[in-house]
């Protein structure tokens, strides 16, 4: 479904994770809000929600959430075990541990649900990493999903075939300069008509634009998400966006082309 973009935490330790009812239910709230629900005009049952709907679907899904929590606090525990034998054996400093997962669900957001939109709140995953002896805190750089592969061929000595997409954030861990240097990621959804009815769309992300391009209707979406977070506020074509709109063009149509779909 595409490439996913994430910042980095180097060298975690152990974590509890816990439930907080109101701070999910306020979150809830706050992603339901009619604002979100009425920008996509042709969903005819969201635009009809009331408060009281959305707080009786805040309802539904907080129990969802919930079991989500606790499976969390379980997968940490469960890291932790690992993490424990490692130790225990005398292989943790001999070893890379990462923790990801899948890109996150819409709750309602932009009055969708499930994922593979190019909007935020599934755009993003998490990853976690321990490399021993590496740097700790958050590393704020572009990386993808597709840079996993190569970054374990090059730690396991393996040279990197020419044909991978991604590439090795090792760099990144050791604290060394990381040739790579994104200025923008691509994004390309294809998968249509089927059961998500998702019309095929790409895109670029750089750190603070967002351009898409819906090609089979021929529509554009320009984000600010500097000052737009939440990609509410489409600046395609708006006065003042035109060379700005060139420039991240061009950086799509280079980034089509390094992928081999200049086709669309």
């Amino acid at each position: 479904a595409g490439s996913s973009i994430g910042g980095m935490m180097a060298g975690f330790g152990r974590t509890a994770v816990e439930s907080d009812k109101d701070k999910v239910m306020k979150a809830l709230e706050e992603f339901l809000r009619p604002e979100f629900l009425n920008r996509v005009d042709d969903i005819v049952v969201f635009n009809r929600l009331t408060e009281d709907n959305i707080k009786e679907i805040c309802k539904i899904m907080l129990g969802d959430l919930e079991g989500v929590l606790k499976e969390k606090d379980i997968t940490f525990r469960y890291t932790d075990k690992v993490v424990d034998y490692l130790e225990e054996k005398g292989l943790l400093e001999n070893t890379l541990i990462i923790y990801t997962s899948d890109q996150g669900f819409y709750m309602g957001e932009h009055g969708w649900f499930d994922k593979r939109w190019m909007y935020e709140e599934s755009f993003r995953t998490p990853l976690l990493v321990r490399y021993p002896g590496g740097v700790k805190g958050e590393i704020d750089e572009m990386v993808q999903n597709i840079d996993y592969a190569p970054t374990f061929l090059e730690l396991a000595g393996v040279e990197i075939p020419d044909d991978i997409h991604g590439c090795s954030f090792l760099p990144l861990l050791k604290g060394e300069n990381y040739e790579p240097n994104r200025d923008g990621i691509y994004y390309h959804y294809y998968e249509f008509p089927d059961e998500h009815n998702v019309k095929p769309h790409l895109g670029i992300r750089t750190e603070r634009y967002k351009l898409i391009h819906f090609y089979e209707d021929d529509v554009w979406e320009l984000y600010d998400l500097q000052n737009d977070k939440n990609e509410m506020n489409n600046i395609y074509g708006k006065e003042g966006t035109e060379e700005l709109t060139i420039v991240l063009k061009d950086k799509l149509e280079k980034l089509k082309e390094q992928y081999g779909e200049e086709e669309f």
